[in-house]
């Protein structure tokens, strides 16, 4: 286990720079497993880093949510000339400089104001609490971000060992269909096959190529989605370093179903959606609710700056408004029932997602048998496939069979292969469909083993 775990390790620190380095010459070599496939696209791919700075939104947002508990504190200052002042003694202080109530004629002016919301109705409450479950909406959102791009880089990785696959099964038809035309020639010239049987064949050759294009074609044009999802050039070139193989699972419905309600993040979002939309009824309700406030000033005035900061020219407010609402034309109970709709939504949407959730694993399950099926009943008939092309050759050989015979023994044995071939692959992504529904990560497992 910990030798796999150094290979990942070691093919990573080789693999990612490739995949970030946009300075290198074009035209590298790059060797990828599964593992490192997956690994790279986490690191490179752009859609999981725009999520990953929608953590820091968030991060804001919470920070935003906290400061309307806490006091706003305003410094200011000012100059102000008037054509006539009030002179006025102050009967209460006769000591204090009359021009501090009244002002001067060139006024100037130095304040500090701390303003308080001590009661809003609850709606910074419900404003913070939702901004704390818009973190866990963000981390979650990236944990679903990386199980798509980790099933992405499954379907294109299985695909491109499929289009190989399909590659070799393809080019040794043509190969098996080549040798037979010139056995069918050599037997023309020497009087033991007819001309028919030569042309049969030369046809058979020429039907066979066109596959064969495709099929390399197809190897390419999977490289370039699977280049683009990593992040590397177009002009790179990628190979694998693996088979086209699966190991066989115990399928057991309930515990997947089970698995994937209590993991999967299109569940917990949904879960953590109803939570923001009851706590969004808290925020519409504050509008029926009043509104208590308190603020403070200190105040400086006085003709000449170099003498402000002074008892004689300084004077302080205090104060707490309380504010009821009355009638606000139904503003707010329209965006109470706007508040409680979406909660039912949101109720309901869960539900939906809980009914697709076991709608999934119920397809997944049935494709892992189906696969199951196909592979064991197409690996038998491989070798009986390979056998019965070999008799048809041998017979036609001898004179007893027809140049038909081979050639459809051939189709047999490719289609016998390729159908193999679709078997595995389709049980590989019928897999990785379930791992994505029952949210079962790759980076996990290896967490897992490294700890262990």
């Amino acid at each position: 286990m910990k030798k796999r775990i150094f290979i990942i390790l070691v093919c990573l620190t080789i693999a990612v720079p490739c995949g970030l380095s946009r300075a290198e010459e074009a035209g590298r070599e790059i060797s990828l497993s599964l593992d490192t496939a997956i690994y790279i696209a986490f690191a490179n791919n752009k859609d999981i880093r725009i999520q990953e700075q929608e953590l820091d939104v968030s991060k804001a947002k919470i920070l935003g949510a906290r400061s309307e508990f806490l006091p706003t504190v305003n410094v200011g200052t000012g100059y102000t000339r008037n054509g006539a002042v009030l002179k006025y003694t102050s009967t209460a202080n006769p000591k204090k400089d009359p021009g501090i109530f009244t002002g001067y004629e060139n006024n100037n002016l130095l304040s500090a104001t701390v303003n308080q919301t001590v009661y809003n109705g609850g709606a910074n409450v419900a404003n913070f609490k939702q901004s704390l479950l818009g973190l866990d909406t963000s981390e979650v959102t990236l944990r679903a971000k990386k199980l798509d791009v980790e099933f992405e880089a499954k379907r294109l990785y299985y695909g491109l060992l499929l289009a190989y696959e399909t590659e070799r099964i393809a080019q040794e038809l043509v190969d098996q269909a080549q040798a037979h035309y010139e056995d069918v020639q050599h037997m023309y010239e020497q009087g033991t096959a007819s001309r028919f049987d030569l042309l049969q064949s030369k046809v058979a050759v020429s039907k066979l190529v066109p596959e064969l294009v495709k099929a390399k074609n197809s190897i390419d044009l999977i490289k370039a989605d699977l280049k683009k999802l990593l992040g590397f050039k177009m002009q790179d070139n990628i190979s694998v370093d693996e088979r086209l193989q699966y190991t066989q699972i115990e399928i057991k419905e309930g515990e997947f179903l089970k698995e994937a309600y209590l993991n999967q993040p299109e569940m917990i979002l949904k879960s953590l959606g109803i939570d923001i939309d009851k706590w969004s009824i808290q925020m519409a309700k504050a509008g029926w609710r009043p509104q208590v406030n308190a603020s403070g000033t200190y105040v400086y005035q006085s003709n000449d700056w170099s003498d402000m900061v002074n008892s004689r020219h300084g004077n302080w407010q205090a104060g707490v408004s309380v504010n009821f609402p009355i009638f606000d034309a139904w503003s707010s109970k329209a965006k109470v029932d706007e508040a409680k709709a979406k909660y039912r939504q949101a109720i309901l949407a869960k539900a939906n997602v809980s009914d697709q959730i076991a709608l999934d694993i119920r397809q997944a399950c049935l494709d892992l048998r189906q696969s199951e099926a196909i592979i064991e009943s197409q690996r038998e008939n491989v070798d009986e496939a390979k056998e019965a092309l070999r008799i048809s050759i041998v017979s036609f050989e001898n004179g007893v069979g027809t140049n038909l015979d081979v050639l459809d023994s051939q189709t047999s044995l490719a289609q016998v292969q390729q159908n193999l071939s679709q078997g595995i692959y389709d049980y590989l992504m019928a897999e990785a469909f379930l791992d994505r529904t029952r949210a079962k990560s790759f980076i996990v497992e290896v967490k897992n083993e490294k700890k262990d």
